[in-house]
């Protein structure tokens, strides 16, 4: 049976994405070196100060919400202190009671009221930056005393309007903008791995 894509299509739409992937990274870092600095700079203060950090949202956002609690609870590269961070995506029975309960629009901002305290950080993160239940989360933060970030891409949405901080990946593409949230959020983990074995 011959290939319905030939081998030449697959390795040109291969090479395409890639050389994709790098435009966007470094339109990145001409663009929004400065925002992802002062969000560094705030969660490293934060931290500093005993604060945790509160990550959300939703689907390939949900994944990159855990991914990053894990590598500050855990470690990036080097031996630390464990980073207090905990994801509202994680925990089912509360996000499945919640929504059947509530709303689903509620499943991250009723977390934050049980677990978010003034000082804390939230980051809400969204390709659109239109997800109803993140920007429900961080209206709710920026009201009660929370620091808010948004990781999102686009023209921000609306949750860029709310932020404190906010990080707009210069992309439409759905792939490319969740490409760039991770590697931002590998360079806040890796900075504020660093301010923590600084303070030893």
């Amino acid at each position: 049976m011959s290939a319905i894509i030939s081998r030449d299509s697959i390795q040109s739409e291969i090479k395409q994405q890639l050389l994709e992937s790098a435009r966007v990274k470094e339109a990145l870092s001409a663009g929004c070196s400065d925002s992802i600095a002062d969000a560094a700079e705030m969660l490293i203060a934060a931290v500093a100060e005993g604060a945790k950090i509160l990550l959300c949202g939703n689907g390939g956002s949900a994944a990159d919400a855990q991914h990053i609690a894990a590598e500050l609870v855990a470690r990036l590269n080097k031996e630390r202190k464990a980073i207090p961070a905990l994801a509202l995506t994680t925990n089912t029975s509360t996000l499945t009671a919640l929504a059947n309960d509530y709303d689903f629009a509620t499943v991250f901002v009723r977390q934050v009221e049980a677990f978010g305290r003034s000082g804390d950080i939230l980051i809400g993160i969204s390709t659109s930056g239109n997800s109803k239940n993140v920007i429900q989360a961080m209206n709710y933060a920026a009201e009660n005393g929370l620091k808010t970030v948004a990781l999102t891409g686009g023209s921000g949405g609306e949750m860029a309007q709310i932020a404190d901080f906010s990080i707009i990946v210069p992309s439409d593409s759905v792939q490319r903008i969740q490409e760039a949230h991770i590697t931002i959020g590998h360079i806040l983990c890796d900075l504020l791995e660093q301010s923590v074995i600084a303070r030893k």
